[in-house]
């Protein structure tokens, strides 16, 4: 057996553990139906991107990876749009509950305001000083 270390992901070994992962996990759940993507995104008239969320919905569960809104639409709602736009989503796929988390410095009074209710809290994450929050919301 060789050990190996590395700062540098190689996209074969990647696919690998996730496919033995998921070859585990087969066992307890239907992964097919129990996991795929959503993303909700806006654009002005010439294409930018004005704001987006990414996330995944993981059996009952939407998942928020990110949530972005430009500096000029801040304050407009977009934001609210977004995640209602996901959220949406999410149950018209099955989810019964969404999960974000945020940094101390972000956005945790802006989830809150939609609902959201802090679930866990690590102290000093990802530097000393500051938090990393885990807030939720029954869909």
């Amino acid at each position: 057996m060789q050990l190996s270390v590395t700062d540098n992901i190689a996209e074969q070994d990647h696919n690998d553990l996730l496919a033995g992962l998921r070859a585990y996990n087969q066992q307890f759940i239907d992964l097919p139906l129990a996991h795929g993507d959503i993303g909700v995104f806006a654009r002005d008239d010439n294409g930018a991107l004005l704001g987006g969320l990414t996330g995944q919905h993981k059996g009952e569960w939407l998942c928020i990876k990110y949530l972005w809104v430009s500096e000029e639409t801040r304050g407009t709602g977009l934001g609210k749009q977004l995640m209602q736009a996901a959220e949406e989503e999410a149950r018209r796929k099955g989810c019964r509950h969404a999960l974000v988390d945020t940094f101390s410095f972000q956005a945790r009074p802006f989830y809150e305001k939609q609902g959201y209710r802090l679930q866990m809290t690590l102290e000093d994450f990802p530097y000393q000083g500051m938090q990393r929050h885990y807030l939720s919301k029954p869909l």
